[in-house]
């Protein structure tokens, strides 16, 4: 499953407001995210803590197989950002955060992969709870780009075609995408999959349901100048 990365870029800006307009592949947002990967691991959290905040709602969307060529469409209006976690100091290959305080109980899960910028974002009811820096795709094998809804959970999944653990994973296509715990060291990468930290995985495992939306760019991230720093 791994390979070699022949560069990291760093993000630069604030952080993302969003207000997305998706079509087949593409992504209308401005901002970049202040959280540059480098190779040391560091893990940060906070325990969680619930709220009477309403969440954002969302338009469902319908969980048929679809291909990596097949992204789905994004209603501009279901996804706005409310608050951003506040990370100090650089995000690097291992290290990851996850905050729900103040953050509400329930709500859509929307989640944010920036492949530039090598960072996932999840965000629920509006307000981020976690940030994970990632593995993606090597060139002969990239990860797609677009939105596209979960349609399987499964906490013990394991690869048909490579024969690898693929735990806490959550299915993006039916040709072999998804989001899943992985051993994230700055040279590895994966065969279109989002390798995120196992601890972070099975996090997110806990909070994502079947047609909560992951969103992939390639540094076109997601406005949140108008959101509260977390």
């Amino acid at each position: 499953m791994a390979g070699f990365l022949t560069g990291l870029p760093k993000g630069i800006g604030p952080k993302l407001a969003i207000i997305v307009g998706l079509g087949a592949v593409g992504l209308l947002a401005a901002g970049k995210i202040d959280r540059p990967a480098a190779t040391e691991e560091k893990t940060v959290e906070s325990a969680p803590q619930e709220s009477g905040t309403n969440p954002v709602a969302a338009a469902p969307v319908q969980l048929a197989e679809r291909s990596r060529s097949q992204p789905v469409e994004v209603d501009p209006h279901a996804l706005v950002v409310k608050r951003v976690l506040s990370i100090d100091g650089p995000f690097r290959h291992g290290d990851y955060v996850w905050d729900e305080t103040g953050a509400p109980a329930v709500g859509p899960v929307i989640i944010t992969i920036d492949l530039k910028a090598q960072t996932l974002s999840v965000f629920r009811g509006g307000y981020e709870i976690g940030a994970a820096v990632i593995l993606y795709g090597a060139d002969d094998k990239p990860s797609p780009l677009g939105a596209f809804p979960i349609t399987e959970k499964d906490a013990d999944h394991v690869s048909n075609l490579y024969d690898a653990p693929m735990p806490y994973m959550l299915r993006l296509t039916n040709d072999g995408v998804a989001i899943h715990g992985s051993d994230v060291k700055w040279g590895n990468a994966t065969h279109g999959c989002i390798g995120i930290p196992t601890p972070f995985a099975k996090k997110l495992f806990g909070v994502a349901k079947l047609g909560d939306l992951a969103i992939i760019t390639n540094g076109r991230m997601l406005d949140t100048s108008h959101a509260d720093p977390g």
